[in-house]
């Protein structure tokens, strides 16, 4: 009788809830404005986001590093419409991975989520208006993950320091590191106004290099902070500016419930791996998106040169930010 009632108790009903409303409320709307048709249109978007939206709720890497690179230079669909699709459908898919999260009270730290959030959605607003228009996607994509793979080169090292102490939230924040985590999440949120994500993996790598914080604890609370920036992403792009197209909605339409489950799912399995595996797992994602990215993209000598460059670059910067980490008191 105990174990029932414990797995009674431990069973996401908020999610389960929000996946019956959110499905029903999509058959009831797909059936009547008769869009059923949309579905094959869009199967290699649908495709896509199988894989994007279960390494949006399993990693600090939300679903649009997967979905804008071959959305925007395999699809031939313009990196805007990318953009723009990222915040709809996260706005969706994120969400649920959230609602799973705070349903089984996987472990956060809030002071990360809090700041980097008020940070970021300035610097959303930011990127939106000043940004965009002065940064080519690709040149900035490339840039990114190229930083990235050097982050996952150093993580493994710091994996390999027996020394190392983890621990699940910011110990002593002070003002300074408040200071610090706002102007990450401005930062991040300027990223994610180019890609529809961003501010996710940005933050992550300096609470886990900088801070210690548990990568199984980092990744949950980058997710939340995703979350509410891409729904305030999608407010931005669909109420304010208003320029979601026809094409975009029918690409969010298509995907809506394949991303509320899969984005779930994801979180399910991550907090089922161990530091290890999980880390593994990271190393992984972090190599396929910059091979994947270099495939896609093709890109000339001077290009190639500038990632190797900034490769280089981002394991001294993130080797001297592991070596002045936040000492531990």
């Amino acid at each position: 009788m105990k174990v029932i009632k414990s797995k009674i108790k431990n069973f996401p009903w908020l999610y389960w809830i929000y996946l019956f409303i959110v499905l029903t409320a999509w058959f009831a709307y797909m059936k009547a404005n008769d869009l059923f048709y949309i579905l094959d249109e869009n199967i290699a978007i649908i495709i896509t986001m199988v894989f994007g939206s279960f390494i949006a709720g399993s990693s600090p890497e939300g679903s649009a590093s997967i979905a804008y690179p071959i959305f925007t230079l395999y699809l031939d669909i313009m990196p805007d419409v990318a953009r723009n699709f990222a915040f709809a459908i996260q706005s969706i898919g994120m969400t649920s991975a959230s609602i799973f999260i705070l349903n089984k009270k996987i472990k956060v730290d809030w002071n990360y989520i809090i700041y980097v959030t008020i940070g970021g959605l300035f610097g959303l607003v930011l990127g939106t208006y000043f940004f965009i228009p002065l940064v080519k996607p690709m040149v900035a994509k490339l840039i990114f993950v190229s930083l990235w793979l050097s982050f996952g080169i150093i993580l493994y090292f710091e994996h390999r320091d027996q020394s190392r102490i983890i621990k699940d939230y910011i110990i002593n924040i002070r003002q300074r590191d408040i200071l610090y985590l706002l102007i990450l999440g401005l930062v991040g949120g300027c990223i994610s106004s180019l890609f529809g994500t961003g501010i996710n993996i940005f933050t992550f790598c300096f609470m886990v290099i900088y801070y210690n914080v548990n990568e199984k604890v980092a990744t949950p609370s980058s997710i939340i902070i995703m979350t509410i920036e891409t729904i305030f992403g999608f407010f931005l792009h669909a109420v304010v500016i208003r320029d979601m197209t026809p094409a975009t909605y029918n690409m969010w339409l298509s995907c809506i419930p394949i991303v509320v489950f899969f984005a779930p799912l994801g979180t399910f399995i991550m907090n089922k791996l161990s530091n290890k595996h999980f880390s593994h797992f990271l190393y992984f994602i972090f190599i396929i998106q910059y091979v994947g990215a270099m495939f896609v993209i093709r890109p000339g000598l001077g290009y190639s040169l500038l990632s190797v460059g900034i490769i280089v670059c981002g394991i001294v910067f993130f080797r001297i930010l592991s070596k002045n980490k936040k000492v531990i008191i």
